[in-house]
């Protein structure tokens, strides 16, 4: 009897140690810092990750993120240098470097997240009054970005907290001023657009009566060439028909009287009221141009076509 009695005394006695035992150490990851507390008392601050001991029963442990936390802020309404109100997007990445100074003066995540926000909104507020529209948009965006950062850096100090990143994602500006921009740009872009077609115009009138100066000159050169080669073919037809003529005065009147009946006789319905003894016809009667084909008086020459 004394021997279970003496066994159940001991299985207690070790369940209270492991009890204890178990409450008295923590165990540390290395993403994490670790305050130990004692009836709300801070009384140490471990940085370095492993396993721990504290007092069992009477010490608190409360864990910190060591790793990079992010903070997205909501869009805000901010003025320009120039008098331009933007609709302004912005995040923040951050990290706690003295996890006493952060439990002392805001104790969990949620409240340095508000607290964060305000202090980034001030500092958006006011750098970006001192910048115009621009000049944050485009020309200075990541010198005013790290601007903001050092700002807010220098208050989040106080928190332990160091500011890895302060970003503006969008700088818009908002609807009615969108619209109004928009319109302001659609009219530039129409006036443009009617310029460059009057400079087209001008120009396509100016090549047009170039091109019709040009025709009419090359039409002048053409029909002087033409006149030139047409007067040169006479002359040339007039020196081939005298010298055919000197050679055969008689196939040569032949000839033009055959010329004379065709053009004469052309189309339908032709008429001709001459005497049939007329000069006209007279290779009617045989083809030396004489009645019966017996000489006679020579038939008229006609002269060389000049």
């Amino acid at each position: 009897m004394n021997n279970s009695v003496l066994r159940t005394g001991l299985l207690i006695l070790l369940a209270i140690a492991a009890i204890v035992l178990y409450s008295a150490t923590f165990i540390v990851q290395q993403t994490q810092y670790a305050l130990v507390l004692r009836f709300g008392a801070v009384q140490s601050a471990i940085s370095e990750p492993g396993l721990k001991f504290k007092m069992p029963l009477v010490d608190n442990v409360t864990y910190f993120e060591k790793r990079v936390l992010d903070l997205d802020l909501p869009v805000q309404t901010l003025l320009s240098a120039d008098r331009q109100n933007l609709e302004v997007d912005a995040f923040t990445r951050y990290r706690i470097i003295d996890p006493l100074r952060f439990y002392q003066a805001v104790g969990t995540i949620s409240l340095a997240n508000q607290r964060l926000q305000s202090f980034t909104n001030s500092a958006m507020r006011n750098i970006l009054a001192s910048a115009s529209r621009d000049a944050i948009v485009r020309t200075e965006r990541p010198q005013l970005m790290e601007r903001i950062q050092g700002d807010v850096n220098r208050q989040a100090a106080s928190l332990g907290i160091e500011m890895i990143d302060v970003r503006l994602t969008r700088v818009d500006l908002p609807n009615a001023n969108s619209q109004a921009v928009y319109q302001r740009m659609r009219t530039e872009r129409e006036r443009e657009a009617a310029d460059l077609r009057a400079n087209g115009n001008q120009q396509a009138q100016t090549i047009r009566a170039r091109a019709e100066r040009d025709a009419t000159v090359i039409r002048a050169e053409a029909n002087q060439k033409a006149e030139e080669l047409r007067g040169q073919g006479d002359a040339d037809r007039n020196r081939i028909l005298a010298e055919a003529f000197g050679q055969d005065p008689e196939f040569f009147s032949f000839y033009r009287s055959m010329q004379a009946y065709e053009a004469s006789m052309k189309g339908t319905g032709t008429r001709l009221v001459l005497s049939p003894d007329s000069e006209f016809f007279r290779y009617f009667n045989g083809p030396t141009g004489h009645n019966g084909g017996a000489s006679s008086t020579p038939a008229p020459q006609p002269a060389p076509a000049q």
